[in-house]
């Protein structure tokens, strides 16, 4: 039996190329992988995530359930995960000596709370398999062959360095592509791109005044933005450009494409004290104010806020931080009760930061099967990770896309049967 090596080109060396490479490398080893990355990084995404301890993925083991947490892409991966789900990434890790804890969000790390222990586990599946890694090497173009049997190889990838490579498999797992001419011959190829936009970014905010905040944390807050139905709860960060923290990152993720559409130049509000809102704050500000009514107000505040913030809401409404609760006016009171409850800021501009945070848009789902990710249009075409239309609020949820479409991928090259034998 002359058996003939096929093979199977990734592009992208971050999480979704690596988990498409080592799996389909594992699960046969007829296959010639080779991962082509056009940096000088390999995995760098995986390195600083998490605060560089590398969010793996989050401890929701319902389907039904996970999928809640993407903003597009749902439908997708609800049949996706059927297959690979945070159940399966689990397992995947421990079984090869990483194991993972969850934290009290839901949040999965590995127990090291150091990112190495997973980049090292891809590098080394990577180096076990004879995955043939290339850096350095920027795509310029890919062309179908025109075959003149079916056994040929299908596509020739163009590099930069005007190298080209023959390929019988190919899967484009580039990441989130930041202009939708990058993607060109992904679009050569009969796709379409639905325009990429910045997702999970942070607020640039036009008054500086509660920047001088940086380094405040709120633990439990809601935001909302004006003129939209977007509204987010959960904690929040000052910081020296605005506001940060996972209440603002989620409301970017839902509302990636709306925000875009305002270029970013946004009105909005944060109730500092969610367990109210202004009408049933104001209805009990008679009893806090009975009970704490010979305390000074600056002293101390009944909303458990941090104390630069409580000072700088009574600066915003001009209160005497002297005075005592008892001899608060009734307008000062109202004032108060708003800055509370529906604090307005004003967005000017975003801050993205390049190697943590994602991109929505990328290739029309519709143009691909959940079920082996491979193109509907191009036969042996796969996609896996960011590059699809799919993205995830923050928690662990985007590289679980990742290695969810990685593996189904590799399954379903390592699969194919196509082209093994010559003659038998």
């Amino acid at each position: 039996m002359n058996k003939t090596q096929q093979i199977f080109v990734v592009i992208g060396g971050g999480a979704a190329g690596f988990f498409t490479a080592v799996n389909a490398a594992a699960a046969n080893p007829d296959l010639h992988v080779i991962l082509i990355e056009k940096t000088t990084k390999l995995l760098s995404k995986v390195a600083v995530s998490g605060g560089g301890r590398c969010n793996v993925t989050h401890a929701c083991f319902d389907n039904a359930q996970l999928v809640k947490y993407y903003p597009r892409g749902a439908q997708f991966l609800k049949k996706a995960f059927t297959h690979f789900a945070a159940k399966d990434t689990v397992s995947w890790f421990e079984s090869r000596g990483v194991q993972l804890k969850q934290e009290s969000d839901g949040r999965m790390f590995p127990v090291t709370d150091d990112a190495q222990s997973i980049v090292r586990i891809l590098l080394n599946e990577a180096s076990q398999y004879g995955i043939d890694i290339m850096m350095n090497a920027a795509v310029v173009g890919i062309a179908k062959i025109n075959q003149a049997h079916h056994q040929g190889p299908r596509f020739e990838i163009q590099l930069k360095n005007e190298k080209k490579i023959l390929a019988h498999h190919l899967c484009v797992a580039c990441g989130g592509l930041s202009h939708a001419s990058f993607g060109q011959w992904v679009q050569d190829l009969g796709h379409q791109m639905v325009k990429p936009v910045p997702s999970l970014f942070t607020f640039n905010l036009s008054d500086k005044k509660i920047t001088s905040l940086m380094g405040v944390t709120v633990t439990n807050t809601e935001v909302r933005i004006a003129q939209t139905k977007l509204r987010q709860s959960g904690p929040l960060l000052i910081t020296h450009w605005g506001f940060s923290g996972p209440a603002i990152l989620k409301i970017s993720a839902w509302g990636a494409v709306e925000l875009e559409s305002l270029n970013y130049d946004f009105k909005g509000y944060v109730n500092w004290i969610p367990t109210y809102d202004e009408h049933g704050l104001f209805n009990e500000m008679p009893n806090i104010r009975k009970q704490m009514a010979s305390v000074k107000m600056n002293n101390r505040n009944p909303f458990g806020l941090p104390s630069r913030l409580w000072e700088y809401l009574l600066q915003t409404v001009e209160i005497d931080p002297e005075i005592r609760w008892a001899d608060l006016p009734a307008k000062k009171q109202h004032m108060l009760v708003k800055q509370l409850c529906s604090y307005e800021f004003h967005v000017k501009g975003k801050t993205t930061f390049k190697e943590e945070f994602v991109t929505a848009g990328g290739i029309e789902l519709s143009e691909v099967n959940p079920h082996t990710m491979e193109s509907r249009i191009t036969e042996g075409l796969y996609f896996a990770g960011e590059v699809l239309n799919v993205d995830g609020v923050t928690g662990g949820f985007n590289f679980q896309n990742a290695w969810t479409s990685g593996w189904i991928a590799a399954q379903a090259v390592a699969a194919s049967g196509w082209g093994h034998t010559e003659n038998d």
